[in-house]
């Protein structure tokens, strides 16, 4: 029996794939659960052209997350944050404020997809933050953190 799965399962493969299974395995575990559907001529068809589609609109939001990439290498933002006499702020610097001064400097950029280079930012100064525009594409960002 042939199956084409609609999410990945553990040692048999991935979603969109197309897999032979014993019919048991097929008829009574995958198809119920939602794990695949029956693959037949029609169904082939259907996959094939929603992986066409599909990969037409992934190439297209691969140009546009390249273009952002591109915009936000070298982009440098600064960060306010109250400090003491001894350059030493109060609190640390987290994702979430980097994503708001993104924001404010223009760039939609979700807090999940930036990750600071060290544990904790605990002191005035410059330093660089990985954010992740699209699966494999990212780019590194400057940012200051300075005393209000």
């Amino acid at each position: 029996m042939e199956i084409i799965l609609k999410e990945d399962v553990k040692n048999l493969g991935y979603k969109d794939d197309v897999v032979k299974v014993r019919d048991g395995y097929g008829a009574n575990f995958l198809i119920p659960k939602g794990f695949g559907i029956l693959a037949t001529e029609s169904a082939k068809k259907v996959h094939t052209e929603n992986l066409r589609q599909r990969s037409k609109k992934e190439e297209q939001t691969r140009v546009q997350a390249a273009a952002t990439a591109e915009k936000l290498n070298g982009v440098s933002i600064q960060i306010g944050a109250k400090a003491g006499e001894s350059g030493k702020i109060f609190g640390s610097i987290n994702t979430i404020q980097i994503a708001e001064a993104l924001k404010k400097a223009g760039y939609d950029i979700d807090r999940k997809n930036i990750t600071i280079d060290e544990d904790h930012i605990k002191n005035l100064g410059t330093y660089t933050a990985k954010v992740k525009v699209y699966k494999e594409i990212s780019t590194n960002i400057s940012f200051e953190v300075v005393a209000e």
